[in-house]
């Protein structure tokens, strides 16, 4: 099998690479006003009422979805599992992000491609060899840099970050999975309602009065998160996937600027060597996977990124001969 490719009609790295740099620094922001109203809110008010803000221009994606059938799963045990995976995630993310200075958080994230590689295997059937093994065991050094095991404490925020990017990796090794024969509404559709219907839940338990500011803060998450996937997902249509992926590590450098200007935080040495080495690490992955004939099914090439996204993988012009992997994009 070729490696993925866009469609040559469109396709323009600069622009592509540019879009998408957009998208990772609308995600980056997104973060820093998460952890800014974290300070005084909930994480399940939070998400709840972002999920509502973002509903509705998702919903008018999905109503652009012109394709024939209905909303029924045809795999709903792995479409639960995975929008299950998808809320813990989200949550275990949001937690961090009021925890921890930015930066750390995006280093123990940034472990998710590495994980996809480890997925990929069971879940996949992919093929994982030598060197793409020692890259994921050289960037799980650097999360041991980052987290320092015996010389400084393993915090709550610290297993929520690595929680978040085992259900990233697992949720966006599930779209591989599932994403060629479910429809993209239902990807779409499944994920946020859950949310929505769990968060709701948890609502009356953990709800505080908010203001117009706080308010308008928590839309902003919601709609941000949702211009972010767009933009990526532009990006992406326009360049080669091995072009737009090492983009999402630009993100590491919004949160050092966010958490020095608004947070007061200071990241130490050893965040910055570890984040060095799973970032490199996870750029090697990429590299690998973009190779003629290493890797079958692109687990990490085909995800748009470590983010938990609402949305589907991009869909690509199949080669000759080759069959359909993932719903298209309406």
């Amino acid at each position: 099998m070729s490696n993925p490719k866009v469609d040559e009609t469109t396709q323009s790295p600069v622009l592509g690479m540019g879009i998408a740099l957009l998208g990772f620094a609308l995600y980056s922001t997104h973060d820093a006003i998460t952890k800014y109203v974290g300070a005084s809110l909930s994480v399940f008010q939070i998400i709840f009422f972002a999920m509502l803000f973002a509903f509705v221009p998702m919903s008018i994606m999905m109503l652009a979805d012109k394709s024939v059938g209905n909303f029924r799963p045809k795999k709903p045990w792995l479409v639960l599992l995975r929008s299950t995976t998808m809320i813990i995630g989200l949550s275990c993310a949001f937690y961090a992000f009021t925890v921890l200075p930015l930066a750390e958080v995006y280093s123990l994230l940034f472990a998710a491609p590495l994980l996809i590689t480890v997925f990929s295997i069971p879940i996949l059937g992919e093929v994982v060899r030598a060197q793409r093994w020692a890259a994921v065991i050289v960037g799980l050094i650097g999360v041991m840099i980052v987290l320092r095991p015996g010389a400084s404490e393993f915090t709550l925020g610290h297993a929520a970050g690595l929680i978040s990017a085992c259900c990233s990796a697992l949720s966006s090794v599930l779209v591989r999975k599932i994403g060629r024969q479910e429809r993209t509404v239902v990807m779409i559709l499944f994920p946020m309602i859950l949310a929505m219907v769990v968060m709701g839940m948890l609502l009356p338990q953990v709800y505080t009065p908010m203001t117009l500011s706080q308010l308008a803060l928590v839309a902003c998450i919601g709609l941000f998160s949702v211009f972010a996937q767009f933009a990526v997902i532009a990006g992406y249509r326009r360049a080669p996937a091995a072009v737009v992926a090492p983009g999402q590590y630009s993100q590491i450098i919004w949160a050092t600027v966010f958490g020095m200007l608004f947070f007061g935080e200071q990241p130490d040495i050893y965040v910055g060597i570890g984040s060095t080495i799973i970032i490199g690490s996870g750029i090697f992955v990429v590299w690998r996977e973009s190779r003629a004939n290493v890797s079958a099914r692109y687990p990490v090439l085909r995800t748009l990124t470590t983010r938990l996204a609402i949305a589907p993988t991009i869909r690509r012009p199949l080669n000759p001969g080759e069959e359909p992997t993932s719903p298209p994009l309406s």
